[in-house]
């Protein structure tokens, strides 16, 4: 009889169980998937603020005067642009230039960055990193020695300025810096998943769980309420973010996923670098698209596209989008048919969906 491993348990695990959680199994941890309800946790996020427990997400410290260096071959991004207090997003890829994972990248100091990976890749992206060649870096895994949670929404700022021993909201969009919230010394980011403004605070493990208690209880005046795995990815959907295994994996690449943005061609050899050269020169084949349906029914991972009753492509993601109150989805269709307003359909189960392209992202926060 085999042995299973069991699911681990994030410094908040008590948290969640005193507040009536549904726990599930994500990726080898023993997480949330919802407290009150998927939707009000969405709508709250989108009105006042949530509270999430992220500290199953993976951190590696590079270090030593070959970090940079390493890190423009690692990843398509521009390391050498990022100055210190400053994060971006970017990838791990492989050598045909599709996706290990995506991550952040801080640069912590002029020799010193901070990589954050996905909870399921954790393991394998580590492995990945340090197979490189890497002279003169030191590389470190974090993640036992980091706890993190996301707040956002709103009234984010509003909960977490009186807390803090600096102003957040004077980081700008993907800044960060060291400072106490509740007199818990953290790295308090400008960054999030959800589309809204928000703060991500990497704290020391033994610290989470009283400061998760401290902003809960500094939140109550402000419509906080703790929000789980569920809303999380029905927010993300919204807001048109790629996640791992669903619109980005080792099948893709980062200029048919629309994350163009993050490779930069001319900034030299990169992993990847090449096909992808190749690839902006002779054009895609295929394009992530957003998408709703325009008659009754969900899409979800998997069902097919249809166009004059040719199987066309496939969804990556699909919900019912509580802000916008339609079904709504994105996958991957030919670029002769990815044009918003291009008609196709969706074989739900040998039940064939009208679905109208979109663009991206479904929802965009006021500013």
């Amino acid at each position: 009889m085999s042995e299973t491993t069991p699911s681990r348990r994030t410094p908040l695990y008590d948290a969640h169980v005193a507040a009536g959680a549904k726990i599930v199994d994500f990726a080898g941890w023993q997480m949330p998937v919802q407290y009150a309800g998927l939707m009000e946790e969405h709508r709250a996020v989108r009105t006042a603020a949530g509270l999430f427990d992220v500290c199953h997400m993976g951190e590696v410290r590079v270090t030593g005067p070959g970090a940079e260096a390493f890190l423009q071959r690692l990843t398509p991004n521009d390391v050498a642009k990022l100055a210190v207090g400053r994060a971006h997003y970017s990838a791990l890829l492989t050598p045909e230039g599709t996706f290990i994972d995506d991550l952040l990248v801080y640069r912590l100091g002029p020799a010193e960055f901070m990589l954050v990976v996905n909870a399921a890749n954790a393991a394998g992206d580590l492995a990945w990193i340090v197979s490189q060649p890497h002279p003169e870096c030191e590389i470190t895994d974090l993640s036992d020695e980091t706890a993190l949670l996301a707040i956002q929404g709103p009234r984010a700022m509003a909960i977490v300025t009186p807390l803090a021993s600096m102003d957040p909201s004077t980081l700008k969009y993907y800044g960060f810096a060291r400072g106490e919230v509740a007199g818990v010394p953290a790295l308090i980011s400008r960054t999030g998943y959800t589309g809204e403004d928000g703060l991500e605070l990497y704290v020391p493990p033994a610290a989470a769980m009283g400061l998760w208690q401290r902003l809960m209880e500094a939140g109550r005046e402000h419509g906080l309420v703790p929000a789980g795995l569920g809303a999380r990815d029905t927010l993300r959907m919204e807001a048109g973010m790629a996640l791992y295994g669903h619109e980005i994996d080792r099948t893709t690449t980062p200029l048919e996923a629309g994350l163009d943005w993050v490779v930069k061609l001319d900034k030299g050899e990169f992993l990847g670098h090449e096909v992808l050269r190749r690839q902006q020169a002779e054009g895609i084949a295929r394009r992530l698209v957003g998408f709703e349906i325009t008659g009754r029914g969900i899409a979800r991972q998997g069902h097919l596209f249809r166009h004059g009753g040719v199987e066309v492509g496939a969804v990556t993601s699909g919900t019912f989008s509580p802000t916008l109150e339609k079904a709504l989805g994105m996958g991957y269709l030919p670029v002769a048919l990815a044009a918003p307003g291009t008609e196709v359909s969706v074989d739900v189960r040998g039940r064939e969906l009208p679905a109208r392209v979109v663009p991206l992202p479904f929802y965009r926060r006021a500013r």
